[in-house]
């Protein structure tokens, strides 16, 4: 029986972050599959559309790349999703499979970053080790993309979570709650004077750079400097770290386990 690995994530335009998150998680699960054949979605309808007219590169949606592995004859397929949160683009990944489930012996979906209790703690354990070291003064913001989806209350988790263990970082979303002026208003009243801002997301892609790095007037960047908080931004994509892929690996290996068990 011919097997796949499906790995899908919303995608990037940028080439080098492309390398640095996507391919390298692709890379990994691929590696502990190694009896599967890898292949490659994208969520991002935009970002599709934006690489094939400015580089003729093709990427497929996650309906396009099933219908194609189920043309060439597979027939046990395991999808990861490499998303944060059980958001709209995760549901979406969810009603495409379920309309094709009948072309496969075996179709599998690992969920996505944070999806249970035990994965909060492990992602601050994976971003404490990418964190620079902080003074009593410092901390660490998260930049979450945000949703309006209900699973926005992940992010709002992970910054209760933080806290209450003394965690020295917060977590803001750049298009739902925790809004970035709560937070700042937050550390200010700490008496915080500098703040790394990092983020919360597989690629540093367009939020990072434009919306968290850079020196626009509404950049998360300079809107700790106008608060009086120093702030030095840090491109780095989750994709990048090496704890984080090991948790995509292991919600892999989790859903192949538990779909055997459901089988049994």
């Amino acid at each position: 029986m011919k097997k796949a690995l499906l790995v899908v994530s919303f995608g990037t335009s940028y080439h080098d972050t492309c390398e640095k998150n996507i391919t390298a998680c692709e890379r990994e699960l691929a590696a502990s599959c190694p009896d599967r054949t890898l292949f490659r979605a994208w969520t991002s309808g935009m970002i599709i559309r934006k690489l094939q007219q400015r580089d003729n590169v093709h990427i497929d949606t996650p309906l396009q790349a099933l219908q194609k592995l189920a043309r060439q004859g597979y027939e046990d397929v395991a999808i990861q999703s490499l998303h944060i949160i059980n958001g709209d683009e995760y549901e979406k990944i969810v009603r495409e499979v379920n309309t094709l489930r009948p072309l496969f012996k075996r179709l599998v979906i690992g969920a996505p970053l944070l999806s249970r209790h035990d994965d909060y703690q492990a992602l601050m354990q994976a971003l404490r080790a990418q964190m620079p070291a902080v003074a009593r003064t410092e901390r660490v913001v998260f930049m979450g993309h945000g949703t309006t989806h209900h699973a926005f209350a992940a992010y709002a988790c992970l910054d209760h979570m933080m806290v209450a263990s003394h965690f020295p970082a917060r977590v803001g979303a750049v298009e739902s709650y925790p809004e970035i002026d709560r937070v700042i208003e937050t550390l200010r009243q700490e008496n915080v004077n500098a703040v790394h801002l990092m983020p919360l997301m597989l690629v540093a892609g367009d939020h990072a750079i434009n919306d968290m790095a850079s020196d626009d007037d509404d950049s998360w960047k300079t809107r700790f400097k106008r608060a009086g908080i120093d702030a030095t931004p840090w491109l780095q994509g989750l994709g990048e770290n090496a704890q984080v892929r090991a948790m995509f690996v292991a919600h892999l290996h989790q859903a192949l386990v538990d779909e055997k068990e459901a089988v049994a």
